[in-house]
């Protein structure tokens, strides 16, 4: 079977539909099952939230895909066993807290089963360090989605950006597994935003951002521009996510700043200083929802620029992100 736009479509649909219909349920089995957020000083929400929401977005997106297993190409099965192992990780840790160890040994369990599958990064330099690139990439992305679950609806909008420009870019390029899941998670995030907005019935959970972050960092890795260099679309998928990898740098040099791990929770992410700054948390999130669609733009023009109007672009998008980063860093959370 020869996949058209109408099965990317309908992958959209389904995805959208089972994540929309199955969160209520999801949210019961949460409370019943004690997979609850309790308040805390350090936590924006003021009573218990429930927290299995990935569940329902990783049964849409699973789903949906699956329906055409059949027509995608054998690394599908990569994609989706490795992206199951980091949601079941995620999972866990939503009920039982496991440390950061734990949570990156699922992450390089997912890594080593694209790596077998020969899901990494090709870059001409040592195959050695194409893997370790991979690693990190992958590592890098989940845990910056993870980073950016911090207020209603954030994390699943963005993530559902992302993955619409990478469905976008996908079917320019007749790239089918790549186009196919990407319609899949955005149906699945928008599916979950129904209950995910301000004012949140439930959390996503490390089950949700872990999952989302994963396949989202495969999918943007997996791109192919065959009509440009590699010199310069290697930079693409930098854009894609590049909202999420900007909070996290915020986040890891502010905290290094006052001496605090980048690990711990607090309340000095992007977001948290939009709000300090006086603007509502709904306001703020979807002021992070433009920014995240500028860089996607950013990103769409990478992938006809040339040398030299990619790496012009590139550096003025880096000098303007660390001036923001300097700016953001003074304000009072």
């Amino acid at each position: 079977m020869k996949l058209d736009m109408l099965t990317f479509i309908v992958v959209f649909l389904i995805a959208l539909a089972v994540t929309g219909m199955s969160t209520p349920f999801v949210r019961r089995a949460a409370i019943w099952f004690g997979f609850v957020d309790a308040p805390a000083q350090r936590k924006l929400h003021s009573s218990p939230m429930p927290l299995m929401g990935g569940v329902a977005i990783f049964a849409g997106a699973i789903i949906a895909v699956v329906i055409f297993a059949g027509a995608l190409p054998r690394q599908v099965t990569a994609v989706l066993l490795a992206s199951s192992v980091v949601a079941l990780v995620g999972l866990i840790d939503d009920r039982r807290n496991l440390p950061a160890w734990a949570k990156m040994a699922g992450q390089f369990v997912g890594f080593a089963i694209l790596a077998y599958w020969g899901v990494r990064v090709r870059l001409p330099i040592p195959l050695w360090l194409n893997y370790a690139i991979t690693f990190v990439w992958l590592a890098g992305i989940s845990n910056a989605i993870n980073f950016l679950d911090n207020m209603d609806g954030l994390s699943a909008g963005v993530s559902g950006v992302a993955a619409a420009f990478i469905l976008l870019m996908g079917l320019q390029n007749d790239q089918i597994l790549v186009s196919a899941l990407a319609a899949a998670v955005l149906g699945a995030c928008l599916g979950f935003l129904r209950y995910n907005f301000k004012p949140a019935q439930i959390f996503m959970g490390d089950a949700g951002a872990l999952f989302l972050g994963f396949l989202l960092a495969v999918l943007a890795l997996q791109l192919r521009f065959p009509e440009n260099s590699n010199f310069v679309t290697w930079m693409v998928p930098v854009f894609i996510l590049g909202l999420p990898i900007f909070d996290t740098t915020l986040v890891t040099i502010s905290r290094i700043r006052r001496g605090v791990s980048p690990n711990t929770a607090g309340k000095d992410h992007t977001s948290h200083r939009l709000v300090a700054l006086g603007f509502s948390q709904r306001e703020a999130v979807l002021i992070l929802y433009l920014f995240a669609g500028i860089f996607g733009l950013i990103a769409l023009f990478v992938t006809q620029a040339t040398v030299w109007e990619g790496y012009g672009i590139g550096t003025a998008v880096a000098l303007v992100a660390l001036y923001a980063i300097y700016k953001l860093i003074q304000v009072e959370r």
